[in-house]
C-alpha cells in the first residue's frame, strides 16, 4: 500500500481481490484485446481481406499488454483507446492495419463496460445466493425460538427468531430476481460506429446489407452473449448503468435493514454479532462489544443507494448521440459501487454465519411482557368458567395499567398476573394463569411459516444454484 498518496478504502478494506480484479486495468485491456479479435475474426469471415496469419498473430498477444508503449503513446496523443490500438500494433506488425477496423472508441470501451458489468453481477449474484443460505440455515434453526416482536419498536405479539429471519431472507430473494432479471437482459453494443448508423461498415462492405446484419451478432456470439442493442447512438444507452446501480442499491437496502435490526438486538442483549477473541470494542470503555460489522454494512449501504443517483443523472443528461459528461462519473460510480456491495455481501455472510443467540435474555424480556399479551386468553378463559366479557374486559384493563405503572414508574416486576388472581370475579389461580405463560403458545403460526417458506419458496433457488454455495468471507479490518 502506497503511504504517500491516497488509497480508496473499498480497495484496501472492503472488496475481494475477485471483485478488484473484474475492474482492473488487466481484465479492461484485455478484454479490449478479445474485442478486436471478435472485430476481426467477424470482418474475415464476412469476406474482408484480413488473413488468418494477422488473426493468429493478434491472439497470441491477447493478454501480455506492452502497457509501457500503451502509457507513453498517450501522453503523446491524448487518446487511451487509440494508444492501445498503437501499442497492439507494435506487437503485432502483420496485424497492424486492421486492428479496430471500422471501428470506434466505444467498441471497446461500451462493450467492455457491459462484459464488466455482467462478471461483476454473477459474481454479487453467487455471494447474495450464499447470504440466502445463510439466512436459510439460521431461519430453520431458531424457527421454534419464542421471541418479543416489535412493532413501531415496542413490544408487540410474539414471533419466532427463525421467522424473523425469513423478512430478512425474502428481502435479499427479490433482490435476486431483480438481478436475474437485469443480468440476463443485458446486450452487447455490438459495433455501430460514430453515431450509431453503421456508416463505416456501409463503406467496408459495398452497401451489402445482409453481411452489415451478421456483424452485430456474431461479435456478440464470440463474446458469449446472445445479441447486442437494437439501435443505440454512438453509445449504449446509460439507462443500462442506471439499471445494474438500481440493483445494488436494492440489495444495499436489505443488508441495511438486516444489519439494523441485528444492531437493535444486540443493543437488547438478545442477539449479537461475532466478536473475535481478541477484538477491542472501544478504546477507552474495555468491556464494549460493539456491533461494528453491522454498522460497517449500514455505512457502506448509505454509499451505494446514494452512489445509485450518479447513473441516473448521467443517463438524463446525455445529449443526443454522444456527450463525454458520462466518462468520468461512470469510471467511479459503477466500480465503487460494485466494490462496496461486494464488501457489504462479504461482512453479510460472516455476521449472519456466526451470529450469537442468547436464548435465556430473549426468554426473560419475554416473560416481563408476556403476562399483557396473554390476557386475551386468561380474558377467555374466565368467560369460559362463566364470566361476562365485558367487565372482564374492563377489569384487565384497569389491571393492566396497575401493572404497567409498578413496572414503569416503580421499577417492579410485571405482577399482573397476581392481580388477576387476587379478584374473584375472574375466578382463577395463580397457578392456572401462569399455565397460560408458554410463550409457545403466542407465536401463531410463525414456525409453520418457516418451514413453508424454506420449503417451497427458498430450497428450489439453492437447489437450481448448488454449484455457487460453499462461499466464505475473508473480513480484513
Amino acid at each position: 500500500m502506497s503511504t504517500d498518496r491516497y488509497n480508496s478504502p473499498l480497495s484496501e478494506r472492503y472488496a475481494s481481490k475477485e471483485m478488484q480484479y473484474i475492474f482492473s486495468p488487466d481484465m479492461k485491456f484485455r478484454t479490449w484485446r478479445r474485442l478486436w479479435i471478435a472485430l476481426a475474426e467477424t470482418e474475415r469471415e464476412l469476406g474482408l481481406d484480413i488473413t488468418q496469419e494477422q488473426i493468429d498473430e493478434l491472439k497470441a498477444h491477447k493478454d501480455d499488454i506492452n502497457y509501457d508503449v500503451a502509457k507513453a503513446r498517450e501522453q503523446e496523443v491524448r487518446h487511451d483507446v487509440m494508444s492501445h490500438v498503437y501499442a497492439y500494433g507494435v506487437q503485432c506488425p502483420k496485424a497492424k492495419g486492421i486492428i479496430h477496423l471500422g471501428a470506434t472508441s466505444c467498441y471497446v470501451g461500451d462493450n467492455t463496460d457491459i462484459i464488466i458489468m455482467s462478471e461483476a453481477l454473477k459474481l454479487v449474484r453467487k455471494k447474495l445466493i450464499n447470504v440466502i443460505a445463510e439466512l436459510a440455515g439460521f431461519a430453520d434453526k431458531y424457527k421454534n425460538q419464542p421471541t418479543l416482536a416489535f412493532t413501531h419498536f415496542q413490544p408487540a405479539q410474539p414471533t419466532t427468531v427463525g421467522k424473523r429471519a425469513t423478512l430478512w431472507t425474502q428481502e435479499f430473494l427479490m433482490d435476486l430476481e431483480d438481478l436475474d432479471y437485469v443480468l440476463g437482459s443485458l446486450k452487447l453494443l455490438g459495433s455501430k460506429g460514430t453515431t450509431g448508423t453503421q456508416a463505416s461498415f456501409q463503406e467496408l462492405f459495398d452497401g451489402d446489407q445482409e453481411k452489415i446484419d451478421k456483424i452485430d451478432p456474431m461479435i456478440a456470439e464470440k463474446m458469449g452473449f446472445k445479441e447486442c442493442y437494437a439501435v443505440s447512438g454512438q453509445t449504449y444507452s446509460r439507462k443500462v448503468d442506471t439499471r445494474v446501480a438500481n440493483i445494488l442499491a436494492g440489495i444495499a437496502a436489505s443488508a441495511h435493514k438486516m444489519s439494523n435490526d441485528i444492531r437493535l438486538l444486540q443493543h437488547l442483549k438478545e442477539v449479537e454479532e461475532p466478536f473475535e477473541k481478541s477484538q477491542i470494542g472501544s478504546s477507552a470503555m474495555a468491556y464494549k462489544r460493539n456491533p461494528m460489522r453491522s454498522e460497517r454494512i449500514a455505512s457502506l449501504a448509505d454509499y451505494v443507494m446514494v452512489d445509485a443517483l450518479n447513473p441516473a443523472i448521467v443517463s438524463a443528461t446525455q445529449w443526443f448521440e454522444r456527450t463525454l459528461d458520462d466518462s468520468a462519473n461512470k469510471r467511479l460510480s459503477i466500480p465503487e459501487g460494485f466494490l462496496a456491495i461486494d464488501g457489504i455481501l462479504d461482512l453479510c455472510l460472516n455476521v449472519v454465519d456466526g451470529l450469537v443467540v442468547y436464548d435465556k435474555v430473549i426468554y426473560k424480556h419475554m416473560m416481563s411482557e408476556l403476562p399483557f399479551m396473554a390476557t386475551e386468553n386468561i380474558m377467555m378463559d374466565a368467560v369460559k368458567a362463566g364470566g361476562d366479557r365485558q367487565e372482564l374486559h374492563e377489569k384487565i384493563r384497569v389491571l393492566s395499567m396497575e401493572a404497567g405503572k409498578n413496572v414503569k414508574q416503580e421499577g417492579k416486576e410485571n405482577n399482573l398476573l397476581e392481580l388477576i388472581a387476587a379478584d374473584p370475579a375472574f375466578n382463577m389461580t395463580l397457578e392456572e394463569l401462569q399455565n397460560n405463560m408458554d410463550p409457545a403458545k403466542y407465536v401463531g403460526r410463525a414456525p409453520i411459516q418457516v418451514e413453508a417458506f424454506l420449503k417451497n419458496v427458498i430450497q428450489p433457488v439453492l437447489d437450481a444454484n448448488k454449484e455457487l454455495l460453499g462461499v466464505t468471507a475473508e473480513i480484513n479490518v
